[in-house]
């Protein structure tokens, strides 16, 4: 165990993670030079294509210290946007130290600190890493300046690396063995092993990646998974390098993968602990929370006769993806569909995205929204994560919303135009810091509701993309919500329904009625449309009919010929009226949502 380094790469999106990581794996020639590529641990296109890290992935190298010794690495490359920070606490626990990544161009942002957090909890020995040392734009010592404040370490300390050139790689790997300890853990204690992520094979079942903390683990052993109780045997173990690598027997310390043919994603939950069935650990390893989707949409088929192949394609998305939930749902306007629930807005657009790729599966996404509680008055707690599941008005005691804390960092000059955007967002501020002379960290409390639709992207816009984002869930809060319905022709729209607030209804509701007049094809007969909270209707407006020209073969007469024709034609509109449908296109319902988004 002496040889051996278990550690994680953490750091703000876009940082170089990967890059770094690819240069790790030419040094240790754990990947020779005809299978390398860019990104190598990223196994998705779209991970490619974004440039992001969506999955957690691990791989074994090794390195010959200059003292002569052969050491043993075990890597966990995390994601690092915030949708994915229960993933990335999970990998923290399974290691004992951490490279902390910075943009030398960018310096510290939001996402760096709260992992950096993270790995501070998990006592993990952190090894502070200025990384694209060799662009132009480089603000080495300025940045260098920010982690000494940040981490209270020494100059001396910060390595300088470049994940493109491949510069400072042999130092980083010094250091891990310099600096990170060696893993703890009794290998004749009960089995204790944290799963920090799972995979589906089509032939395999859900293979599990582990962290023995405690005790031995071989091949046929009989292992139960502690919150789900399950229990299964080990039909293959292994270590992770860019393949598998079966072994017969694994230690406290080692990092690998368990098959027990499991056929279900459910059935393995990331953050459990593995042990042994006839000699089970006395208490599972802390930290394990069931992943909780923050963000719900309706996710409905295009033409409802692939209402079932739709089905197909999200379960077998799911094996992929355990955050992933959905079920059932029947919307009026769009038919049969699914209620889905994501981590957040980029794990919604990722799911959409492989639905089109792998799938081929086209789909119309409702406007999304994140659960609410609804007290009613009879001291009923109802939870409602769609806008049709408000019960009646009168009979709710009081609605409560989710809240988050919001940490944002900036430059100064944009502070005042930041805050603007977050009180538009019903935010208020508790706390601001500078973190140095021209880095501010500001910390607002505010409805998750309101960061769903667009205001990572008008965070971006208003400081020209030098604010930085993350945010962590508080608790629920009273709010005045009202449920706002889209009516055309007096019928409701129940795809276009949302939970908006009381003050913000009205100019809502005037902007979907306006968008929706551009939309919608005329009709032989007038069409209103709309907003409506409760019985009171809060903003409108009216498509007129198409009409005939009725009066052109009149030449000349008395007008009242004319007339008798326009009341004839009023007449046979308002009949009409009274049995026509208001049908919306589906490019109408596509371009309306998008609005919202």
């Amino acid at each position: 165990m002496k040889h051996l380094r278990n550690f994680c790469v953490i750091a703000h999106i876009d940082h170089g993670k990967s890059t770094l990581s690819d240069r790790l794996l030419e040094f240790t020639h754990t990947i020779d030079k005809r299978q390398m590529k860019d990104q190598a641990l990223d196994s998705m296109d779209l991970e490619r294509e974004r440039g992001i890290t969506i999955k957690s992935h691990a791989v074994q190298m090794y390195y010959p210290h200059t003292d002569g010794q052969k050491y043993t690495f075990n890597l966990i490359d995390t994601p690092g946007h915030v949708d994915f920070s229960y993933e990335v606490s999970r990998s923290i626990a399974a290691c004992e130290g951490a490279l902390l990544l910075v943009d030398a161009t960018q310096g510290i942002q939001a996402q760096t600190i709260s992992n950096l957090y993270l790995a501070i909890e998990h006592d993990l020995e952190i090894i502070p890493i200025l990384n694209k040392v060799d662009m132009e734009s480089a603000m080495v010592d300025e940045v260098a300046d920010q982690i000494i404040d940040l981490i209270g370490c020494r100059k001396e300390d910060i390595l300088l690396a470049s994940g493109k050139t491949g510069q400072g790689v042999p130092e980083i790997m010094a250091a891990i063995v310099d600096r990170i300890p060696p893993p703890k853990g009794d290998p004749e204690a009960p089995l204790q092993a944290l799963i920090f992520d799972s995979v589906f094979n089509s032939f395999r079942g859900v293979i599990a990646y582990f962290r023995i903390l405690n005790g031995t683990l071989r091949k046929g052993d009989k292992v139960r998974f502690f919150h789900t109780e399950k229990e299964y045997q080990a039909d293959e173990i292994g270590i992770l390098q860019i393949n598998q690598m079966p072994r017969d027997e694994m230690q406290a310390g080692d990092v690998g993968y368990i098959i027990t043919g499991i056929k279900e994603s459910k059935e393995i939950k990331v953050g459990d602990t593995l042990t042994h069935t006839l000699r089970p650990c006395e208490e599972a390893i802390h930290g394990f929370e069931d992943v909780k989707p923050m963000v719900f949409a309706g996710i409905f088929p295009i033409d409802n006769d692939d209402f079932e192949d739709l089905r197909d394609s999200l379960e077998k998305l799911q094996l992929n993806d355990a955050s992933l939930v959905f079920e059932p749902e029947t919307s009026i306007a769009l038919g049969f569909g699914f209620r889905c629930g994501f981590l957040g807005m980029l794990h919604l657009e990722i799911v959409q995205e492989r639905l089109s790729r792998e799938f081929n599966m086209e789909v119309i996404t409702t406007v999304p929204n994140v659960s609410y509680f609804a007290y009613s008055t009879k001291g009923e707690k109802i939870s409602v994560k769609t806008p049709t599941e408000l019960p009646d008005p009168s009979r709710i005691q009081r609605v409560e919303e989710p809240y988050i804390r919001a940490q944002i960092i900036t430059k100064p000059e944009y502070i005042g135009i930041i805050m603007t955007l977050c009180m538009e967002k019903r935010g208020f501020m508790t706390k601001q810091s500078y973190l140095t002379q021209n880095r501010v960290e500001l910390t607002f409390e505010m409805p998750l509701a309101e960061i769903v639709f667009d205001f990572y992207d008008r965070l971006k816009t208003v400081s020209r993309g030098y604010a930085s984002f993350d945010y962590a869930m508080i608790d629920y809060r009273a709010s005045d919500l009202v449920r706002m319905d889209i009516k055309l022709n007096g019928e409701n729209v129940d795809a276009l329904s949302a939970l908006v607030h009381r003050d913000k209804a009205e100019a809502f509701g005037r902007k979907i009625c306006k968008r929706l007049k551009e939309l919608l094809p005329r009709q032989q007969f007038v069409i209103a449309i709309q907003a409506a909270v409760g019985a009171k209707i809060i903003a409108r407006e009216t498509i007129s009919a198409l009409r005939k020209d009725v009066t052109a073969k009149c030449y000349g007469g008395d007008i009242t010929r004319k007339r008798k024709l326009l009341e004839k034609q009023k007449e046979g509109k308002k009949k009409m009226r009274q049995i026509g449908s208001v049908e919306v296109p589906q490019k109408a319902f596509l371009d309306v949502l998008k609005l919202n988004n």
